[in-house]
Order: C-alpha cells, then sequence, then structure tokens
C-alpha cells in the first residue's frame, strides 16, 4: 500500500512513521518554504505542489491528486486541517478511484454541518445546548437571546477550530458579531450561515475518542480534557479528566457512541462535549478526523489510533473490544507553538536556531521540525507536541516539569515558557480547570502578578507534589552560555 499524505508539518510525519510500521510506502508533499522540512526527507517519495499560499499548495486539490496519481498511490491520509474534514475533497479522492482514509464523504457532509450534527445526536438521545436552526436575520438571534438569556454563542454552521465563534453579552453586541461570524463561515467555510446556543457557564470541554469499522462495530476509548484554550483554540490537553467518574465516563462513552452508529460512522472520530458544574453535558460537535491531541489517548489506552485508522479504512473489522479499553495512568499534551504568550500569541516566525527535545521514560515529543528548520508565517504555527504520562496524573505533572526545563528552542518565541507556569499553578495541580481558566491565568499574568511561591507550597503540599522555594533553580551553578540561552528562551515569562 502507498499513501499520499496530504499535510505537512508534524502530523505528515506521525502518519509518514504509521504507513512504515504497517508496511507501507508513504509519499508526502511539501510547499517551496517546506522543502527541507524534516517530513519531506522521512516520505519515500515527496512532491513539490507549489507556491506557500495554502490555497496554491495544500489546499490544491488538482495538484494534490496529480500527485497521488503520478507517485502510484492507492489512498491519501488528510491529517488534520487544510482539507481534512472536507467532503468535496474526500469525494474526488474517491472518485480518482483512490482510498479515503477517514469517513465516507458523505458523513463528513453530514457532521459537518453543526446545525444537523446536533438534530442527529437529539434523535438518538443525546443531550444538546440550547439552541436554534441557521438564521436568517439578526432579529432572530435577539429574539433568541431573550428567550433563554444572554449570554449566548454565535457559530458558523461549518465552523471549527474556534473560526466563526462569537460570544455575545448583550444587545448592544449581536449586530456586529453576527456579522463578524457570517463573514468568517464564509472565509473559512464557503458558508455564511449562523446559529445560536446558550452559553452554558463555566463548562468543562471534554471530548471522546471513538473507532468504529464497517461492520457495524463502534468503541470508544475514554475522554481527553480539552477546556486550556484560548480564543477557543486548546493548548494542553490530558487523559483521563480529573473531572470524570467511571460511571461518566461510560454514559459520555455510549453518547458518543450512539451518535456514531446513527451517523454511520467508519475510521476514527471525536465526539466533543461541553460538562456543566453540576456533572451534566451537552453535545458539541463531531470532528471526521485524526484529532491533534489523539497522542493522550495512545498513552492511556496502548492503541495506535493513526494506525488503526488506516486499517479500519481498508476494510478490516475492529479486533478491540470495549470492555478491555480502560484507562491506564495519566497523559498530558503541549501543543509547542511559534507564538509569543507576552503578546497575545501573536505569531514567531523565523529560523530555529537551537532544538533540543527532551527524553527519557514516558516522554513522547511529536515534532514537524528540527534545527535550522524555517517557521513561515503562512501556516499554523505548531511546532511538536510534548506529551507526558506516568501512572497517576500527580506524577505525570512532575514528568512534565522535568521534560519542559529539558526542551529548549531559540531563535522563535514559543509556548514552553507558558506550560512551564501552567505546571505550578494550584488550579491546574488540582484539576480545578473550565474553559474560562486560561484566559483568567493570562490576565493575572499581565496584571504582574508577583509569583505566590508560599500558595503554590500550600497546594503542591496537598497535592503531594514537591515544590523548591524557586521552582526552575538548580543545585550547581549555570555556564554562562546556558543561562543567557535560558533568559532568551524564558523571557520575562519565566516564573
Amino acid at each position: 500500500m502507498r499513501v499520499l499524505i496530504a499535510n505537512r508539518g508534524e502530523i505528515a510525519l506521525r502518519l509518514i512513521r504509521a504507513c512504515h510500521e504497517l508496511g507501507w510506502e508513504a509519499v508526502a508533499v511539501y510547499s517551496e518554504v517546506d522543502a527541507a522540512q524534516p517530513y519531506v526527507f522521512a516520505a519515500d517519495a515527496a512532491v513539490l505542489l507549489g507556491p506557500a499560499t495554502p490555497q496554491a499548495s495544500y489546499l490544491n486539490v488538482p495538484a494534490l491528486l496529480h500527485a497521488a496519481r503520478t507517485t502510484g498511490c492507492q489512498a491519501v491520509h488528510p491529517g488534520y486541517g487544510f482539507l481534512a474534514e472536507n467532503a468535496a475533497f474526500a469525494q474526488a479522492v474517491e472518485e480518482a478511484g483512490l482510498l479515503w482514509i477517514g469517513p465516507p464523504p458523505a458523513v463528513i457532509e453530514l457532521l459537518g454541518s453543526k446545525v444537523e450534527a446536533r438534530r442527529l445526536a437529539s434523535q438518538v438521545g443525546v443531550p444538546v445546548v440550547p439552541g436554534t436552526e441557521p438564521l436568517v436575520a439578526e432579529t432572530e438571534a435577539r429574539r433568541f437571546a431573550r428567550e433563554v438569556g444572554y449570554p449566548i454563542l454565535l457559530k458558523a454552521v461549518g465552523g471549527g477550530g474556534g473560526k466563526g465563534m462569537r460570544v455575545v453579552a448583550s444587545d448592544g453586541e449581536l449586530a456586529e458579531a453576527f456579522a463578524r461570524a457570517g463573514a468568517e463561515g464564509q472565509a473559512f467555510f464557503s458558508d455564511s450561515r449562523v446559529y445560536a446556543e446558550k452559553l452554558i457557564s463555566r463548562p468543562r470541554h471534554v471530548e471522546v475518542q471513538i473507532l468504529a469499522d464497517r461492520h457495524g462495530h463502534v468503541v470508544h476509548l475514554g475522554e481527553r480534557e480539552c477546556s486550556l484554550q484560548r480564543r477557543h483554540q486548546k493548548l494542553l490537553e490530558e487523559a483521563p479528566s480529573p473531572a470524570v467518574s467511571p460511571a461518566l465516563r461510560e454514559k459520555l462513552g455510549a453518547a458518543a457512541a450512539a451518535v456514531a452508529r446513527a451517523a454511520s460512522y467508519v475510521t476514527a472520530g471525536t465526539v466533543e462535549f461541553l460538562l456543566a458544574p453540576d456533572g451534566s453535558f451537552y453535545f458539541l460537535e463531531v470532528n471526521t478526523r485524526l484529532q491533534v491531541e489523539h497522542p493522550v489517548t495512545e498513552m492511556v489506552y496502548g492503541v495506535d489510533l493513526a494506525q488503526w485508522m488506516m486499517r479500519l479504512a481498508l476494510g478490516e473489522e475492529l479486533t478491540l473490544r470495549q470492555g478491555d479499553l480502560v484507562p491506564r495512568g495519566h497523559a498530558l499534551e503541549c501543543r509547542v507553538y511559534a507564538e509569543d504568550p507576552e503578546n497575545d500569541f501573536a505569531p514567531s516566525p523565523g529560523t530555529i536556531e537551537v532544538y533540543r527535545e527532551p527524553s527519557g521514560p514516558g516522554v513522547r515529543v511529536d515534532s514537524g521540525v528540527e534545527e535550522g528548520s524555517v517557521v513561515p508565517l503562512d501556516y499554523d504555527p505548531i511546532l511538536a507536541k510534548l506529551i507526558v504520562s506516568s501512572e497517576s496524573r500527580t506524577h505525570t505533572l512532575m514528568r512534565l516539569r522535568r521534560a519542559l526545563r529539558e526542551f529548549v528552542v531559540l531563535g522563535v518565541r514559543t509556548t514552553l515558557p507558558l506550560f512551564q507556569m501552567l505546571s505550578f499553578d494550584p488550579r491546574f495541580i488540582a484539576g480545578e480547570v473550565d474553559t474560562q481558566f486560561l484566559p483568567e491565568f493570562l490576565t493575572k499574568r499581565r496584571g504582574n502578578e508577583p509569583p505566590v511561591v508560599v500558595a503554590l507550597a500550600a497546594a503542591l503540599e496537598t497535592t503531594g507534589i514537591g515544590v523548591p522555594a524557586e521552582p526552575y533553580a538548580h543545585t550547581q551553578e549555570l555556564s554562562s552560555w546556558r543561562q543567557a540561552g535560558r533568559q532568551r528562551l524564558h523571557g520575562r515569562w519565566g516564573v
């Protein structure tokens, strides 16, 4: 089997490795700016798509299909982002006589509509957030808001990844939010329709991983906690969620499986939920692809989701049984973005001058860069994902701190210093997070609040995690070059 990987960066390299472990060949595609990226050299063959702009490269359907045909590929894997949830692309792949590694195009189209997905979930008895059908005019949104009360959430019908979403707290904000949500929907999903939902106060964002075959078998692999977000985009995830009991896990899993069966789902997917403070949950959406955060599930369930996605697309029967799928230990994932947390997460393009990954027991890095790699402005700025796991959440946090101290990226700003701070935050240590946690955390930091070492020590003592008087102190003096490097890496974000 020869597979075209219609993506770039760390996910392309992850999928190339999965292909090789199955004994398959992988073909990479790249834009002019990505010619020297590690994933290009890891593939068995590589095809230049065109200039750096996504429309001329990774969104260029004719070029992608031409690359598949000329290199003798039998299948296409879209990864995540770009065309991964594009039903028209999936259909074009199948019409070209190639295997689409993902759910059928009709399923992507069905679940890609947030309104249709909500309707399907409701039909199978899964609770949904109170909301509307697609709105024709702003006045309909205002009427809904007055019925359920502010705040409400305006969402693009074809949205995802935080695009086309606007929180509205009053009548005065509605007109601009409605226009902006519609404009983003048109720009990102070619669909300007907008619908409204009641905004659930301080929910957690949890998602359930599913696998389904063509023979009617569906299993879930527990939940991931994805509440640490900024602008509706995730930064840090973990599995299992600190807020989910075994009983609640079964309910969430059963709900996710019910939605998958009703949609005739095949391969890997994710059903997302909002978890309210009182323990009630609501269906949010279905992601018809492999998630960025899939490694945390792999670490606690011992299942290679990327390979299973490929095997299930080929028609293989699912041999995993629900009774055997129980979480073992804990895992955390940090998304290492080329962004500046000090400057509202502004992109930080440039050349990576120094790159040192952590290693050791329970540490995994899914990376798409190396020393000398160019970080362009044209694409999502994710550089790597740091995943750590251990037998307990407490020890996993300790391992995360150690791995973060070892992870060095110089030449561009990254989110690594932010994760170092989060790993010492009392609320995060206690697992007391929700979707408002990170914005509040950042607001406090920007208010120049001093580090509360005493409070940290008290919080850590209650969880059994020790903390030195200075979290990043070392027992031996650092050399001058190492001190300079760490100052450049951490900047003012050091604790």
